[in-house]
């Protein structure tokens, strides 16, 4: 029995979701038994809601400070980089789950988790093949491990820039982003809308506003009031229920004359409420854009986090895949400008099909099944680094 270590970090819902879509993939294959872990629960309070909560702060209140930062530590990646505070203080639970696991592979879908389990095979902790999923469509040096098996990227781009940092290329695999294998299941729109209380015959327009809840979603919905035609928006409000209260009530107070607003806090059927609309309004997360490409949905960017969030946007929009608007006073008018004109809107559709990989998560666990117990872990250190 093969044994398969799954380590997420519950900062957002993306990585997270990234781990459930990689474990359901292993459901069918009797030989693997698969455990899929927060690495955050494995830390003290304290550090774990610091964490969690700055990076949420920064998010909300200063974005612009977060993609300085962002760019700052995207730094040449020439030295030992091991030991930073989180290992220092937190490694020992981290290490009795892996040691009393004993896993074959440990895969991590955020790069805390992964340096983590870099640095304690360097020490010598623990033995285990070590596997990278990068979440976003571009990677940061962050996610840079000296010690690892495979790494699985999204775009062939990303792939190359691995390389000219001198990983393998045999160790780096174009796998896309894993996402639930739901969302590749067909599902007519017009029963989707009727299973959620939508018109079955309106434009309709699901605006995710990411796990935290972070868009300016009243001045979306301001802005939607200049297309013409008869729509409904599908609201995503997250964990946000305070932003799910006012959209309520900006709803009763304000009424559209040819709209309908339908609020959803946080949901599982994410993959219905994208089968039942026309397009994707958000913030363009890794996970949230590899399942509206799954779905074939063109996504409108709006409000990327500076840094990682911004960069998935470029890619969208260098393979036409997206429409970015800067302007919150222009949404609708852009909108209306896109659904006006059938053809680029089905080339926004194909685009998006195109660049997805509905079987990510299939084609991740067949390549760690594969990993041979005998492979050599790569490892890119200095000249003079010695590892234990």
């Amino acid at each position: 029995m093969r044994r398969i270590l799954i380590l997420s970090a519950s900062i957002g819902l993306g990585h997270y979701r990234a781990g459930q879509a990689l474990a359901h993939a292993f459901e069918p294959i009797d030989s693997v038994e698969v455990l899929h872990e927060d690495a955050l629960k494995y830390a003290n309070a304290a550090f774990r809601n610091l964490y969690a909560k700055s990076y949420a702060d920064l998010v909300d209140k200063a974005p612009e400070l977060l993609g300085w930062l962002y760019e700052r530590s995207d730094e040449v990646w020439d030295e030992v980089k091991h030991g930073i505070a989180f290992q220092r203080l937190n490694a020992l639970p981290l290490v009795k789950l892996v040691q009393d696991y004993a896993p074959d592979v440990v895969v991590c879908t955020h790069a805390l988790p992964a340096d983590m389990i870099s640095w304690l095979i360097c020490r010598g902790s623990i033995k285990a093949r070590h596997a990278i999923i990068v979440t976003d469509f571009d990677i940061h040096s962050v996610w840079l491990c000296h010690h690892y098996s495979r790494y699985f990227v999204a775009l062939e781009e990303t792939r190359e820039h691995l390389a000219q940092l001198g990983f393998s290329r045999n160790r780096v695999s174009l796998s896309g982003i894993p996402v639930d294998p739901v969302f590749r299941e067909n599902k007519d729109k017009r029963l989707m809308r009727l299973k959620h209380g939508l018109d079955v015959d309106r434009l309709t327009i699901l605006i995710s506003a990411g796990g935290f809840g972070m868009l300016p979603m009243e001045k979306i919905l301001l802005s939607l009031r200049q297309i013409t035609r008869e729509f409904q928006v599908v609201a995503i409000c997250g964990h946000n229920h305070e932003l799910r209260k006012r959209l309520e009530q900006f709803s009763g107070e304000r009424p559209f004359s040819n709209g309908i607003v339908h609020t959803v806090g946080y949901t599982s059927e994410m993959d219905e409420y994208m089968a039942a609309s026309d397009l994707i309004v958000g913030k363009p997360g890794g996970l949230t854009i590899s399942e509206a490409l799954v779905k074939g949905l063109t996504f409108v960017v709006m409000h990327p986090i500076p840094g990682q969030e911004e960069r998935n946007a470029d890619h969208l929009l260098e393979e036409g895949a997206a429409i970015r608007c800067n302007n919150l006073a222009t949404v609708g008018y852009k909108i209306e400008k896109l659904i006006s004109d059938e053809s680029r809107w089905k080339a926004l559709c194909s685009n998006a099909r195109r660049l997805a990989n509905p079987y990510a998560a299939e084609q991740i666990a067949s390549e760690l099944i594969e990993l041979s117990d005998t492979e050599d872990i790569g490892g890119i250190h200095p000249s003079d680094h010695k590892c234990h």
